[in-house]
């Protein structure tokens, strides 16, 4: 988030900078010269400087604002299967969870809500994937309305791009790879679906394939058990693979598809935030197959491979699950907390902490082993900021994910580990539970909420917000602390 103050100094900049007139060529300059003898009209008012939002205040008033619609929406009488309406809790927190891409539910999403309330669910996890901001710009592109600086560089902002520079032609292939893809995914999946749920099974392929290239982890499957989420699947070899690539092609950021366009497997030529994403990523998804693989031994070969694959890419913030959780060993539930936290790439539709922040704090970490100045990765020196940013985030989020898993633990009076297990999945925006969301408090519900929310628009976006963005330029004097 470093480019949200970066890109605001510029702006800034630009609008305290005068303009200085020049005289033609060739005729004298008198401007320096002549005097300043006329007095401004007495009736003249000094201009009010008129207040702008931030970026990162527009991004998360933008989230506010679709979680609210979501809201409303879904508190219409026929949102809900069968009679009545739904609460404004049970509303909300679905709102919420859709919007930030999250999958935790308090009803059954097949059988509470009716078509239009999962066309709702739907349209929020579309937006909230994408980002509110990016589907702001498009719609701009499409009305041919004139798109500012300070649009660039909340879009910049939103995506994670370095740079306003080029950030229009990168929003239209980032929405236009989305929906391709989705579309792909969607009639990939519909025959298989067809075959279980009928002519259904269409509105199967396209909710689940959405759900998943977004990481929103909401299915459609408990039409034949509550919650089950897609369990029935576990062993099917050509549902399995497509929900995997969706999840993982959802969670790589539109600047990673970027580079791959322009360099294709040149795997050099990538920037260096592409070849962190693209490293860690394989990590982050070949240890934890190992484990699972080895924790599951009681499924059949073939079961257990697809079992150990998908639960090794769900928890990167996607929310589905094949296997109950609970059958899961303790390491392997604590395994999962990890890498919910962790999540997907920056500018993505993943949440989470990011796997580029894991990885500059392990690369930071190594530089202080091996006692070296600077920490390093493919030939190139990481910024300063960028590891104290790493750093910041990294604490921000252990620090809530433990302080609210104490607190709901101690006011539901459940298993730490559940508890924890909860807020990392409401933190990381994975939407993964160990069956506990369903019976917390209201109190709880709330904080979960509030969870999903940091989670999404990102902590460092709303300490930016709530924050001026003036800076001393004097420094103190320095002196050594000792630490460790």
């Amino acid at each position: 988030m470093k480019s949200i103050r970066s890109n605001q100094e510029n702006i800034q900049r630009a609008r305290r900078t005068p303009a200085v007139s020049r005289p033609a060529s060739g005729a004298p300059n008198t401007t320096s010269r002549a005097p300043n003898t006329a007095a401004a009209p007495p009736d003249r008012k000094p201009r009010r400087s008129r207040h702008r939002l931030t970026s990162a205040q527009i991004i998360i008033f933008g989230f506010i604002g679709l979680i609210l619609i979501g809201t409303l929406l879904l508190m219409l009488p026929f949102a809900k299967a069968g009679e009545g309406c739904a609460t404004w809790e049970e509303a909300l927190f679905t709102a919420t969870s859709a919007s930030c891409v999250t999958g935790l539910i308090l009803q059954d999403t097949a059988t509470y809500w009716s078509g239009f309330g999962q066309a709702v669910i739907l349209c929020l996890i579309q937006i909230g994937g994408m980002g509110v901001v990016t589907m702001g710009i498009l719609i701009m592109v499409f009305t041919g309305k004139k798109v500012g600086l300070m649009q660039r560089s909340t879009m910049s902002d939103a995506i994670s791009a370095h740079g306003v520079g080029g950030i229009i032609r990168l929003t239209r292939f980032a929405v236009f790879t989305t929906l391709i893809i989705e579309g792909i995914g969607a009639l990939l999946l519909a025959p298989a679906f067809c075959l279980d749920f009928g002519f259904k099974g269409i509105w199967y392929g396209v909710f689940h394939s959405i759900s998943a290239f977004c990481n929103a982890g909401f299915d459609l499957m408990g039409v034949r058990e509550k919650f089950s989420s897609l369990c029935s699947y576990a062993s099917n070899p050509y549902v399995v693979p497509i929900l995997c690539l969706l999840i993982i092609i959802g969670g790589l950021s539109f600047m990673t598809w970027s580079d791959f366009k322009a360099n294709r497997w040149h795997f050099k030529r990538y920037s260096l935030q592409t070849k962190l994403i693209l490293t860690t990523t394989g990590l982050l998804l070949a240890i934890p197959f190992l484990i699972y693989f080895i924790d599951l031994k009681e499924l059949p070969l073939g079961t257990r491979f697809l079992a150990a694959l998908f639960q090794a890419v769900t928890p990167r913030t996607a929310g589905f699950n094949t296997v109950d959780l609970r059958m899961l060993s303790e390491p392997s539930q604590f395994l999962m907390i990890i890498l919910m936290l962790t999540g997907g790439a920056p500018g993505s539709t993943a949440g989470g902490l990011k796997v580029t922040t894991l990885a500059v704090v392990i690369l930071t970490m190594l530089s202080v082993f091996g006692r070296r100045s600077d920490a390093n990765a493919f030939g190139r020196r990481l910024e300063d900021e960028t590891i104290k940013n790493a750093a910041a985030i990294l604490t921000m989020y252990l620090t809530l994910f433990a302080a609210t898993g104490c607190l709901i633990s101690a006011v539901e009076h459940l298993p730490l580990l559940d508890c924890l297990f909860e807020t990392a999945s409401a933190l990381g925006t994975a939407g993964l539970t160990l069956g506990i969301t369903q019976s917390l408090s209201r109190f709880s519900h709330l904080i979960l909420i509030a969870l999903m929310y940091i989670g999404r628009v990102g902590g460092l976006t709303l300490i930016y917000a709530a924050t001026s963005d003036s800076r001393v330029s004097s420094r103190l004097t320095k002196e050594k602390v000792s630490v460790g």
